[in-house]
């Protein structure tokens, strides 16, 4: 799709129709992600009693943080693949049924065989889903389009349309018919999705078709032995007990970092882009460190947030107490409200709309302060759920600062040879906020929770006091980005 056809197509809500259907795609693949990670920490340490596996909540959290890293690390490898051998439109569908097959395996695998399986299967198809569907939204408009920051918040809708749903029929599933049941609801819902995206794929009109930067013939059995010596070293590290549940988390952050400067170093020393491009990677990097601070504290939501639902919360609804899980619906439920408001208001705005390192900069303070008010609501007996409602509400006015303002900004800063991996980068800044999240829960102590929050938002609010500070240098090598 050429820039002039592109500005034309007004089709879906004032944005290109191929938005809707990446829209879709995107929308089953939260249903059924968010639907099984709803439902997965307690599967891991509810008794075997209770149909769960035993272990404990520590290392409960700190494999969902691995897995939730994992996810966004995985990112690299989708992003890799489509720059290098697939294009990001093929990318997309293999990692689409990938993922269709993970859930399948949660729900008819026993034990720890589901749970390796198909975490392992979710995770990688993910990363090459998520990098590489932001990526093509990207390409459907050009770097003027005012459109593009709207465009992005729709999708994120989108995205938060089927993280409201997932949980609460996954959470439904679980109540009546056991954890099996809700992993399976998960798979029919990437189903779907897989099914409504095959159907759609001719309104992309070859975008992403073919690879930006491919792989010379003469390199793939190279990269196929780096892939299987990788393959090889993890799977003798857990036979020998050097990866285990309760240090995970460690291990995907101690990667991610690795990863995160090896790929900054990687661009910023290839001959193959500007100084501009260059400038405009460099002045990344600050709001890389801030988007890694604020996911570590939002994806608490998957960590920390079950534990006080499970064993805090008052979940009385009209004398019934709903599945724990369904506090992770509260944030996406708020998002769909707010989304259309933030675009609006970005449309509205033009040129004039905050810059992008602002954004940055309010979306981590609020996160702050969203941790501070667990100080005063922890105080009583037990949670009044309107508190951790207004809290949440607090995630959500947060992550509409960043996320999708992140998502966008990872685009418009892109090389044009590092196109889909500069998107990469962004989702490796979530990776190391998600494993964070897990190695950070293991601090966080039912019996005196003060100092935790206490720590923990104190510290996102001094990232973005520092932020702050910084943006006019940072909007200086943005080089005519906002």
């Amino acid at each position: 799709m050429t820039d002039v056809q592109s500005k034309q197509d007004t089709a879906f809500f004032g944005q290109p129709f191929a938005l809707a259907n990446l829209f879709g795609v995107e929308m089953w693949e939260r249903f059924s992600f968010y639907g099984m990670q709803g439902i997965l920490i307690y599967y891991l340490y509810y008794s075997t009693a209770d149909g769960g596996l035993g272990i404990s909540e520590a290392s409960a959290t700190s494999i969902v943080g691995a897995y939730g890293g994992t996810v966004y690390l995985s990112t690299i490898l989708g992003a890799w693949i489509a720059d290098r051998l697939l294009g990001s439109e093929r990318t997309l569908f293999y990692s689409a049924v990938m993922i269709m097959f993970g859930h399948i395996a949660l729900a008819v695998l026993p034990g720890f065989l589901g749970v390796g399986v198909g975490l392992v299967l979710v995770a990688f198809g993910s990363g090459g889903l998520k990098a590489n569907a932001t990526s093509l939204v990207g390409d459907l408009y050009d770097e003027k389009d005012n459109r593009r920051d709207a465009g992005f918040s729709i999708f994120y809708m989108g995205i938060n349309l089927g993280a409201f749903i997932g949980p609460l029929l996954t959470g439904l599933a679980w109540d009546t018919a056991g954890f099996h049941a809700g992993f399976g609801i998960a798979a029919v819902g990437m189903a779907l999705g897989l099914i409504q995206y095959t159907i759609g794929r001719k309104h992309l009109h070859g975008i992403g078709a073919v690879p930006s930067n491919p792989l010379p013939a003469s390199e793939r059995l190279r990269w196929g032995g780096i892939a299987v010596v990788a393959i090889v070293v993890i799977a003798l590290l857990s036979v020998f007990g050097a990866i285990t549940a309760s240090n995970m988390s460690d291990i995907v952050v101690g990667v991610t970092v690795v990863a995160a400067v090896g790929y900054f170093a990687l661009i910023l020393s290839s001959k193959r882009i500007t100084q501009i491009e260059r400038r405009r990677v460099i002045s990344f990097i600050p709001m890389f460190i801030a988007s890694a601070a604020f996911w570590s504290l939002y994806q608490q939501q998957f960590t920390t947030v079950p534990l006080i639902a499970n064993s805090s919360l008052d979940r009385n609804l009209f004398g019934w107490d709903f599945p724990p899980n369904w506090v992770q619906s509260i944030n996406p439920i708020f998002i769909i409200i707010f989304a259309g408001v933030f675009a609006a208001v970005w449309t509205k705005l033009g040129d004039r709309q905050p810059s992008t390192p602002l954004k940055f900069a309010a979306g981590v303070f609020i996160m702050g302060l969203a941790f501070l008010a667990f100080v005063p609501s922890l105080a009583g007996s037990s949670m009044p759920l309107l508190a951790l409602v207004g809290i949440l509400l607090m995630f959500t006015l947060a992550e509409l600062f960043l996320s999708p303002v992140g998502l966008s900004l990872s685009t418009k800063l892109a090389p044009e040879n590092f196109h889909t991996q500069m998107v990469a980068l962004f989702f490796l800044s979530v990776a190391l906020g998600s494993a964070m999240a897990g190695t950070l829960a293991g601090y966080y102590d039912e019996d005196n929770p003060d100092p935790f929050f206490y720590s923990v938002g104190g510290a996102s609010i001094a990232v973005a006091v520092l932020l702050l500070a910084v943006t006019p240098w940072i909007k200086k090598m943005m080089s005519g980005v906002r």
